[in-house]
């Protein structure tokens, strides 16, 4: 029965924590948003003349600079996502359940969402809406891309691990916008071939993305033995997700899901193979971490 199964989870004397401690992904979310805020700020008092001369030096050509610039001042916004992960964290290391973030959360999406619906249907709030500035063209007229996001957000948050959950949201943050930035920059001028349903998207991106998004899930889960394995598959994971949007839907909210099942399942096998007696399923193995 089940409350067997929950006694074959109980970790053996001497094994390690699993997962990282809330502690030290508080800390390292912190970390991740004061590093953002300087990055903002420096790009804040950087003049348009110095950015354009620092995108030559780094040897990008004259033709993508102006695209460059305007993608990093979009990517440079959405850094505010840094501040979910960090704000979970620091909200479970001051005493607060997981029940609760995942209430504050689901708060919070249908309150984002009722006011995009909102802006798409009254004309009035649609003229005077503050964020209309860095929307895409294709996003006046539908849903943005930031109620995919706190609905992907959302859902991580509140069906996986803390630390799933957490790096997943740091994948789609930090690695889509490693994929922009280093596909807008340099994307075709190594490999020609594009990539994606639509066949816009870069070879460089991608491997941006994958490459960032390893750093990431290794740093985070460094107290994890093998962590290489779950880390490997959930950034490749991620990395198609963005690549294709299965589904045909939004990666905003495809990347945390798909990217924490990936992770789920691979710290599960990581687990499995280091006990006598190994869990049956993923979903047992994250349902009591």
């Amino acid at each position: 029965d089940y409350s067997a199964m929950e006694d074959q989870l109980e970790p053996d004397e001497g094994e390690e924590n699993p997962l990282p401690s809330v502690g030290y992904l508080a800390a390292y979310m912190v970390l991740l948003v004061v590093c953002g805020l300087m990055y903002s700020a420096n790009m804040y008092v950087t003049s348009p003349a110095m950015r354009k001369q620092m995108m030559k030096d780094l040897g990008v050509k004259l033709g993508k600079i102006g695209k460059t610039l305007k993608e990093i001042e979009r990517k440079t916004f959405h850094l505010c996502g840094l501040l979910v992960p960090m704000i979970h964290a620091l909200l479970l290391r001051w005493g607060f359940t997981s029940w609760f973030c995942s209430k504050l959360c689901w708060t919070l999406t249908v309150t984002g969402w009722t006011v995009d619906l909102l802006r798409l249907t009254v004309p009035l709030v649609k003229r005077n809406f503050p964020l209309n500035p860095i929307l895409r063209e294709k996003e006046k007229n539908q849903l943005s891309g930031a109620c995919y996001f706190s609905l992907g957000c959302t859902l991580a948050i509140s069906f996986f691990p803390p630390a799933v959950a957490m790096t997943s949201i740091l994948f789609l943050v930090l690695g889509d916008m490693s994929a922009a930035l280093i596909g807008r920059s340099f994307g075709g001028d190594v490999v020609v071939v594009k990539l994606g349903r639509e066949g816009k998207k870069s070879v460089e991106g991608s491997i941006a993305m994958f490459v960032t998004c390893c750093i990431l899930g290794a740093t985070v889960f460094s107290t994890v033995h093998l962590r290489e394995y779950p880390v490997v598959v959930g950034a490749f994971v991620a990395t198609l997700t963005e690549l294709f949007e299965p589904f045909g839907l939004n990666d905003n909210l495809t990347i945390p899901l798909l990217s924490s099942l990936a992770l789920t399942w691979g710290l599960a096998r990581v687990h499995n193979c280091e006990r006598e007696n190994p869990v049956t399923g993923a979903l047992l193995w994250y349902s009591h971490h």
